[in-house]
């Protein structure tokens, strides 16, 4: 994932991929376990695409409480 596609969703989008990681991230860990999953790199990259997708909801948090108050 690349952050400028992700800073082009809505937070309601990003939401909805930030669950759809956790549960990747939840099965790469049960296949890690038992042996099955071949890519151990897939297991770091979703942890940081979790990372981004987190770091963007905050910056969009953040800036919808910063021009609410320069509003009010």
């Amino acid at each position: 994932m690349k952050t400028q596609e992700l800073r082009e969703k809505t937070l309601e989008e990003l939401q909805d991929d930030l669950v759809g990681l956790y549960k990747d991230q939840f099965n790469y860990r049960m296949q890690n376990s038992s042996g099955q999953l071949g890519q151990i790199h897939l297991i770091s990259s979703i942890r940081k695409d979790i990372a981004r997708v987190k770091t963007i909801i905050t910056e969009k948090k953040n800036t919808e409480t910063t021009q609410q108050e320069s509003e009010g």
